[in-house]
């Protein structure tokens, strides 16, 4: 009962929203790793993340599938060790939120 209840906090903490955005930004596409002023700020995890990331080298086209470019992003990223935006886990299966 109380993992449960864990469990269900947890989920309902995720800013993933159901549709596969933070703040309107979707998370799939062609994403730029920037130093400072980022879209959004990211922290790697390797366990309870809000959104499993697979790298793809075209057709970034489904929830949690990143493209890295180095122009014209879709949106882009700061990784950080603290406080992100949103907590992701690089996979090479499965792509997605929970």
């Amino acid at each position: 009962m109380i993992i449960e209840s864990i469990l269900i906090a947890a989920m309902l903490d995720n800013p993933v929203a159901e549709d596969c955005t933070w703040n309107g930004i979707p998370l799939y596409g062609e994403v730029e790793v920037v130093e400072s002023f980022a879209d959004i700020q990211v922290q790697v995890v390797s366990s309870f993340p809000d959104l499993r990331v697979k790298t793809v080298s075209s057709f970034p086209d489904d929830c949690g599938e990143w493209e890295f470019v180095e122009s014209f992003p879709d949106f882009t990223i700061e990784f950080v060790e603290s406080f992100p935006d949103i907590r992701i886990e690089f996979v090479e299966s499965f792509p997605g939120r929970d």
